[in-house]
């Protein structure tokens, strides 16, 4: 193992020198404020040109050929007249191609709006209309998705194709092909430097419609330097991403912490739990991304002759749950685990170099000034942090979860570290607290509950909205639905909070999964013994599966609305009766006998 793959370990002085390589990779960007992501790997591919930079099944670049592929998009935008901080949407799979094409347009000043390829119609309608792109680029497999959301949008951008003929659309790779692949010369060439925006990159989540956040230069660039020095990666590493590109994670963090390192990074069009081990082995990569539950489906994947013949030093991500942490190192035997928190809209940022299980962070002493959330207590009535009688936030204690906010700097703060928000400027402003500790202090809400212990480390505990109140108590999704992951069998377990008539707040439910015929009455025992009784679930719905979003994050929408009423579900539904203290099966007299009032809870 070389010097740089010891970095990331759960040794504390091994943790401060990567800190501090970080805090040197960006310590010169003020003084460079027109050296872009597309500079630095212009200025790399100077000195190893031909080493491999981006790999896939469907194409491959060198470093020189990724400079100059991005270069025809350069000029191509150019010649479209693309001015700087108008967009340009682009809906194309993962691949080598897509980095290339975002990285030769915003190199001008143009803003690529990362449009999700799963979508369709009205949703894919709003996130065109959220970016108001003048063009489009779209891969020939997704002109009919396309197709079927510019009706509706009120945007009316020109449309290029990529990889396909079509007689409406021009086709952009046969055009680049006749443009030059060489370096814009200085007189051709836009400023724009790192404050300019270069990335709209869509929110997920469980719930509700994306909002496009807005990613500078200077933001694109500290992730990639910022993750590079953490990691420690050098020349001889490869990333292995199969994550979407069309994500902060995916497109921009993975592919680019490897790029600026001299590294390269293998991409997949989609993860697959049955061939990740294969390809990692494939492409021979010392490093992986991860984000949600993902790592929880490897785990749950059958033995393979690869789990543990590879040369993973390390996998870097963030949403592992505490109860997947140790079971994958140890199966899959990866010598660290480095998991970070971040927003895409900016404003705070935690990073994991210790490898504490289940921790999302902790900041050094010499950088709580800079770094540090502040956790406040947060009233899940109001969906609003608690204010006290001189109407000022109130900061939470060690071990007490809330909610996590970042100071809003000044002006003069380090390009990258601002809070960016979106393009929709009320959607912008709903993020901001103001008068938090004192009278005109600006703060930026996460929307993410956490909690500190007494030794600084972070713990995610659930996102604002998923927490509700039952009897008078604060109920976490998340911390149930772990500890329900805990009981022999489960493999999937995601809670929610449904109303009942005639009670204040929402009870709890958990849609589970498990490997096996489960015992009930054994998980009845475990749950009383285990949870408290306003957190215990009271409704229990069995799946052979469970629907996630496409950063491996549990879906609720459809869970939530279908609550635990047995005309809408075809799954086995269980009440935990509170006057028989058994889990009964939930049929239609049941439910109408919770509906009219018939059961106390």
């Amino acid at each position: 193992m070389t010097q740089a793959a010891t970095l990331v370990t759960s040794s504390a002085g091994s943790a401060s020198r990567a800190w501090l390589r970080a805090l040197e990779s960006t310590a010169s960007m003020a003084k460079n404020p027109g050296r872009l992501l597309s500079t630095v790997i212009a200025e790399v591919a100077s000195g190893c040109g031909d080493a491999p930079a981006l790999l896939s099944d469907r194409e491959t670049f060198t470093f020189s050929e990724l400079v100059e592929r991005s270069s025809r998009y350069t000029r191509w935008a150019l010649q479209q007249g693309i001015q700087k901080g108008e967009a340009v949407a682009l809906l194309m799979t993962s691949r080598p191609e897509y980095f290339a094409c975002w990285l030769g347009i915003t190199a001008v000043g143009g803003v690529v709006a990362l449009l999700n390829t799963n979508l369709s119609g009205a949703s894919l309608a709003h996130c065109i209309d959220a970016a108001r792109p003048r063009l489009v680029i779209v891969a020939g497999e997704f002109r009919e998705p396309l197709l079927s959301a510019l009706p509706g949008a009120d945007t009316d951008p020109a449309v290029w194709i990529h990889g396909a003929d079509d007689s409406r659309f021009p086709r952009i790779d046969s055009h680049l092909a006749e443009l030059p692949s060489t370096k814009l010369a200085e007189e051709e060439a836009p400023a724009v430097g790192l404050d300019d925006p270069a990335l709209y990159i869509y929110t997920s989540g469980t719930t509700g419609l994306p909002k496009a956040a807005r990613v500078s230069h200077g933001r694109i660039l500290q992730w990639c330097f910022w993750f590079a020095a953490m990691l420690g990666i050098e020349r001889d590493d490869r990333m292995y991403d199969c994550l979407p590109m069309y994500h902060s994670v995916g497109g921009v963090l993975a592919p680019g912490a490897a790029l600026v390192a001299g590294a390269s990074a293998a991409i997949r069009e989609s993860f697959s739990a049955r061939q990740f081990w294969a390809d990692v082995v494939r492409w021979d990569c010392s490093m992986f991304q991860y984000i949600g539950e993902f790592c929880r489906y490897l785990l749950h994947a059958s033995p393979g002759p690869y789990d543990r013949n590879h040369r993973v030093r390390v996998a870097c991500g963030n949403g592992m749950s505490p109860d997947v942490w140790e079971p994958f190192k140890d199966r899959f035997q990866i010598p660290a685990i480095f998991e970070f928190y971040a927003s895409s809209e900016g404003g705070l940022s935690l990073f994991n170099a210790e490898g504490k299980p289940g921790s999302i962070g902790r900041v050094p002493p010499y950088l709580m000034h800079r770094l540090a959330p502040a956790l406040v207590r947060f009233d899940p009535e109001t969906q609003l942090p608690y204010r006290n009688a001189q109407g000022f936030c109130v900061s939470c204690g060690p071990s007490e979860a809330g909610e996590a906010l970042a100071r809003v700097p000044g002006d003069a703060s380090p390009s990258g570290s601002r809070y960016e928000g979106y393009t929709d400027a009320e959607a912008s402003e709903k993020k901001l607290l103001r008068s938090v500790f004192q009278t005109g202090d600006l703060w930026v809400r996460t929307g993410d509950l956490m909690r500190r212990d007494e030794k600084g480390f972070f713990y995610y505990v659930d996102r604002v909205g998923d927490t509700f109140r039952w009897k008078g108590e604060n109920v976490s999704t998340t911390e149930v639905a772990e500890t329900l992951r805990r009981f022999p069998g489960v493999q999937h377990a995601v809670v929610y909070g449904v109303k009942v008539p005639g009670a204040d707040g929402r009870i709890g439910m958990a849609a589970l999964t498990f490997d096996a015929e489960p015992d009930l009455p054994r998980l009845r025992e475990y749950m009383a013994a285990s949870l408290a009784s306003y957190a215990r679930p009271a409704f229990l719905r069995l799946r052979e599966g469970c629907d996630v979003t496409e950063t491996f994050k549990y879906s609720k929408v459809e869970l939530v609305s279908q609550g635990y009423n047995p005309e809408q579900i075809r799954d086995a539904l269980y009440f935990d009766n509170p006057e028989t203290q058994t889990l009964h099966t939930l049929d239609l007299p049941l439910y109408q006998r919770i509906q009219a009032g018939s059961i106390r809870f």
